[in-house]
């Protein structure tokens, strides 16, 4: 390709916090409509923004996690612009003196290798309130009504930096947003629902001449909802900018939005910059100063984050690095995984009835693991009695589905359910002679010293017993019957 691709992202997460930014407000998603509003997110004269502690610190908690240098001191500015969905005509938010600045995150890179995205900033700002339209589409609808339930809910903005390693592909951009969604919530700042508004993304790219030192004009798109989608606007920009520069143009520096149906970009106005808002500090609100303690106590809280988790599980209990990575997806499936191991030492084992059965059976229930009946002392029992070969695969998948649908210890379920593995040597000795005279071309080859095709006559055996024989003893007796 001729061109480089420069993409960074403006990322919105929503805190996981009760009330709102400067007022006591609760914050939530499904009220009536304006029921959770006040003079002072409504920005009436004389209301005055009182700042939310816990926003702060949740702030900073987020630049730490993702390297950044925290400001000792810092404050607020008004962002002015004028839009039906902004009570007061500004929204407070942070410019020359953020919380949090020249952080990174890693991503994949060339070859695997880890690649540090710049982070330029990391600021706490108050959401804007919510139009609702008469249609759903904007064109057609007759009216908007406004609802200020959201203004004042308190957000950070995570920044990218253009200039220091920014994104160059699709791939990157979308492990660069799964990564910051990750941390989010193994830290707990935010439940950062792409789905729910939680976490929103505005997308700026451009593209250069390779080896240029100079960077082309910029395209921001807002409003994805999706990373799908936000995949599809970066495929089509980079094409649609590329035709325009191999025609001898130049890119018009423009806000445009993603046709989700069409799978192109269409021109919304033209992009802004910091003088159009006309930043400046906000006289209501005292700076902010960030005592050594209350940094120190943040750090301390911040837990073990999925890089480094997914090198403690490899480590630690030898599991593969693809079995780590999908259970440190999820902080609370790497903690589920680790607390049944106090229970069982077969780690491998483990993985996948955690990750294959267990998951999978919550997925067809769409249910989560926090609301899973099956208790990781539980799951580590049924592995136990599995890995010494007392029982079968099957006999524990039709335990490990009861389990999740009525609870219970799995031994007593497997009693209940009457799924005893049978080890009465003249029934096995039967069941073996009969897989064995039936497919006596099988036997012939394991005679003659070949011990794979052993498995499949397991499985038959397995098969007749309805999954009830006890695997142990149908090896031996496959394999002193055939004389291997």
């Amino acid at each position: 390709m001729k061109y480089e691709a420069i993409i960074c992202f403006e990322t919105h997460a929503e805190l996981k916090i009760r009330t709102k930014l400067f007022c006591n407000c609760a914050v939530t998603t499904d009220a009536e409509p304006n029921t959770h509003i006040c003079p002072v997110c409504t920005g009436q004269p004389g209301a005055l923004p009182v700042l939310n502690r816990s926003a702060v610190e949740f702030c900073i908690k987020a630049g730490l996690a993702l390297h950044c240098r925290i400001n000792p001191n810092s404050r607020f500015a008004r962002k002015n612009y004028f839009y039906p969905d902004l009570p007061k005509g500004y929204q407070i938010s942070q410019y020359e003196l953020p919380l949090c600045e020249e952080g990174y995150l890693s991503v994949a890179g060339e070859d695997d290798n880890p690649y540090p995205v710049g982070i330029k900033r990391i600021h706490l700002e108050e959401d804007a309130g919510k139009l609702v339209h008469s249609s759903d589409s904007l064109e057609t609808a007759d009216y908007s009504l406004a609802d200020y339930n959201r203004a004042g809910v308190p957000l950070i903005e995570i920044v990218a930096d253009h200039e220091r390693n920014p994104l160059h592909s699709v791939e990157q951009a979308k492990d660069y947003l799964q990564k910051i969604q990750q941390i989010l919530r193994y830290i707990e700042v935010s439940d950062a629902g792409i789905e729910k508004g939680q976490f929103r993304c505005d997308v700026n790219i451009s593209l250069r001449r390779r080896n240029s030192p100079e960077f082309g004009n910029r395209v921001e798109l807002k409003n994805m909802t999706s990373f799908k989608f936000i995949s599809e606007a970066l495929e089509y920009e980079i094409k649609r900018q590329s035709k325009i520069l191999d025609a001898g143009k130049t890119i018009a520096q423009e806000t445009r939005l993603f046709d989700e149906a069409k799978k192109i970009t269409r021109p919304m106005r033209s992009k802004e910059d910091a003088p159009d808002y006309r930043y400046f500090p906000d006289p209501d609100l005292l700076a902010v100063s960030i005592p050594e303690k209350l940094l120190e106590d943040i750090r301390q809280g911040i837990p073990e984050l999925p890089d480094q988790r997914i090198k403690s599980l490899v480590g630690k209990y030898g599991i593969g690095l693809n079995d780590a990575i999908v259970l440190t997806k999820d902080r609370d499936a790497a903690d589920y995984f680790e607390e049944c191991l106090n229970y069982t030492s077969d780690a491998r084992r483990l993985v996948r009835w955690l990750t294959v059965e267990l998951f999978g059976l919550l997925n067809a229930a769409s249910l989560s693991l926090a609301e899973c009946a099956v208790r990781p002392r539980q799951l580590a029992a049924l592995v136990n009695l599995l890995s010494v070969g007392k029982r079968s695969d099957n006999i524990g998948k039709s335990v490990l589905a009861e389990m999740l649908e009525k609870g219970g210890e799995p031994e007593e379920l497997i009693k209940q359910k009457g799924l005893q593995s049978i080890q009465d040597a003249g029934i096995l000795e039967k069941l073996v002679d009969d897989v064995i005279a039936e497919n006596s071309e099988i036997a012939e080859i394991i005679r003659q010293g070949s011990l794979k095709p052993v498995d499949f006559l397991m499985g038959q055996v397995m098969k007749k017993s309805k999954g009830q024989a006890d695997p142990q003893m149908v090896r031996k007796m496959i394999t002193r019957k055939l004389k291997v």
